[in-house]
């Protein structure tokens, strides 16, 4: 047997051993009409890896959930896209926390949300609803415990997160995407010959963006993990940023927006989640 399909064969039977919140055997329709699992509930053995990223959300999500008081949950999934995992965490609170949800799915594309919304429906997903609408400027129907920001493109990512803050979430989930604004902004005489390097700069402006984000939330009030999502031999776009308000700040806005500031100022940047939260009036840095 080949190198290549020996080491698979071994990761198949890993996956196997390991305990999922998602079981085989059960047939989910979500993941059935993905092509995740089969009719009788077996996973596709190509799908494996979308099958282990999809409980590893689970996972982080049911480590907040541990506690939960309340037997009703509302959820905001800006940039939802085809919404596999909008389904699947509806399906989970549902189905497995018994905890009644109100899900909406928020994405510019309409066709896109034409088609969620039939599916919602076939499904019986009777709290799954999903709207046409811009991140900027939207109005929730009701207090939000939970925000969901899956891979929205560059500053899309700090529209979703402003707004998280401003209602005062209880828990945010965001796996950003592609970070352009920091990678064009950043200068530095002292990393010059390292920002020389195209593919170094883009990495470390990624990486400065997360840290940064992360820590402006810790400056508003929550506890922020950054977590591994997706192993790095899938995609490099493997961080998911967990942060769940705090009962009591652990740091006071000043101090830290003083730190964030002092780093802003080295490297010549003026990132969108700031600025947001400054013009609204919740400014970190006073």
């Amino acid at each position: 047997m080949p190198a290549e399909s020996r080491a698979a064969a071994v990761r198949e039977e890993h996956n196997r051993k390991k305990q999922y919140i998602l079981e085989e055997g059960k047939p989910i329709a979500p993941l059935v009409d993905m092509g995740v699992f089969t009719r009788e509930g077996k996973v596709v053995r190509s799908m494996y890896d979308k099958f282990r990223q999809i409980n590893r959300f689970l996972e982080i999500l049911e480590d907040e959930l541990a506690n939960w008081k309340g037997d009703s949950i509302h959820v905001i999934d800006f940039g939802c896209g085809k919404s596999y995992l909008t389904f699947i965490v509806y399906y989970y609170l549902t189905e497995i926390r018994g905890i009644r949800a109100e899900i909406i799915g928020l994405d510019l594309k309409a066709d896109v949300i034409e088609k969620c919304s039939r599916a919602a429906q076939n499904y019986g997903y009777d709290g799954l609803h999903f709207e046409k609408g811009d991140i900027n400027g939207y109005k929730t129907p009701f207090d939000v415990d939970l925000v969901m920001t899956l891979h929205a493109c560059d500053t899309a990512t700090d529209y979703a997160l402003e707004k998280a803050v401003r209602w005062n979430a209880k828990v945010i989930l965001s796996v950003p995407c592609c970070q352009h604004e920091v990678n064009k902004q950043m200068k530095s005489e002292l990393f010059a010959p390292v920002f020389h390097y195209g593919i170094i700069k883009e990495r470390m402006a990624a990486l400065y963006t997360d840290a940064l984000r992360a820590e402006v939330l810790e400056a508003m009030g929550y506890r922020v993990q950054i977590l591994e999502f997706i192993d790095m031999e899938h995609t490099p776009k493997n961080i998911l940023l967990r942060a769940v308000r705090a009962d009591e700040k652990r740091v006071t806005k000043k101090s830290a927006g003083t730190a964030i500031e002092k780093c802003e100022r080295f490297l010549q940047i003026e990132p969108t989640l700031g600025r947001l939260l400054a013009d609204k009036g919740e400014n970190y840095k006073e």
